[in-house]
């Protein structure tokens, strides 16, 4: 088995859960990162980067802007490239985060979980834009997550499903799973996808999306995992009780 040179975390289920930290994380973080090289990366997309560093902060964990890797950060990223504007369903937050690329008549209609802006208005509007001729980006896909109350909560997915139904058009995806985004977390710690090992608490997002990236993948029972998962026909090359167990791993 070749060594495991660097690490690639998924951020809510797997270093917090809802309002509480996993308890242990933020030391088990700081150990590794003396020995490894780090990123973390998470579908979040309620939140804009800066939030989120905050939020991690104040857990505890010590993680600087240049290792983390967002949907959102990724998303505006793209479009920049390209020069493009948008029109947006997403929370007021991380509307303003795409103020300046916004127009009447947007090239792309970009979604992420809007949580209580997932309302008629804000739908119509997007299908109408994309009846005009934008294109749909989802800047995470996810189906549901697990919310500060112990309970799973529907994410974007289904609400990007219904703009795909209603427009006859398929959006692509920017954050996990896609292959784009993980390599480009590989790389930026100057390594290859096979000696990396991504952690986190989504068995197709996380696991099989970094697998398909040629990255290895251990699932923690933590955040949205659930037994079922175990039975999707999706292998984690590791299954551990939460974060902390990689110490006995590595």
């Amino acid at each position: 088995m070749k060594k495991i040179k660097g690490l690639i975390f998924d951020i809510g289920g797997v270093l917090y859960v809802g309002s509480h930290v996993v308890p242990g994380a933020a030391d088990t973080i700081a150990q590794l990162q003396k020995r490894y090289p780090m990123r973390f990366v998470t579908n979040t997309t309620r939140r804009v980067p800066a939030s989120i560093i905050e939020k991690l902060s104040n857990f505890g964990f010590k993680i600087g802007p240049e290792e983390l890797f967002t949907a959102l950060d990724a998303t505006k990223s793209y479009v920049l490239s390209r020069q493009a504007t948008v029109e947006t369903v997403m929370t007021d937050e991380a509307d303003r985060y795409f103020e300046a690329l916004k127009s009447e008549n947007p090239d792309f209609v970009v979604v992420g979980d809007a949580y209580t802006n997932f309302d008629f208005a804000h739908m119509n509007r997007a299908f109408r834009a994309l009846e005009s001729g934008a294109e749909l980006i989802a800047a995470a896909k996810n189906r549901y997550f697990k919310d500060e109350d112990g309970l799973l909560s529907m994410d974007a997915g289904g609400f990007i499903a219904a703009l795909e139904f209603a427009s006859g058009k398929e959006a692509q995806i920017i954050g996990k799973p896609s292959e784009t985004f993980f390599h480009l977390a590989v790389e930026s710690m100057g390594l290859r996808p096979d000696e990396v090992l991504m952690i986190g608490d989504d068995i197709e997002s996380d696991i099989q999306g970094a697998q398909h990236a040629g990255i290895r993948a251990a699932l923690v029972k933590t955040g949205k995992f659930r037994e079922s998962d175990l039975g999707r026909g999706i292998e984690p090359d590791y299954l551990l009780e939460d974060v902390n167990a990689l110490l006995k791993i590595l």
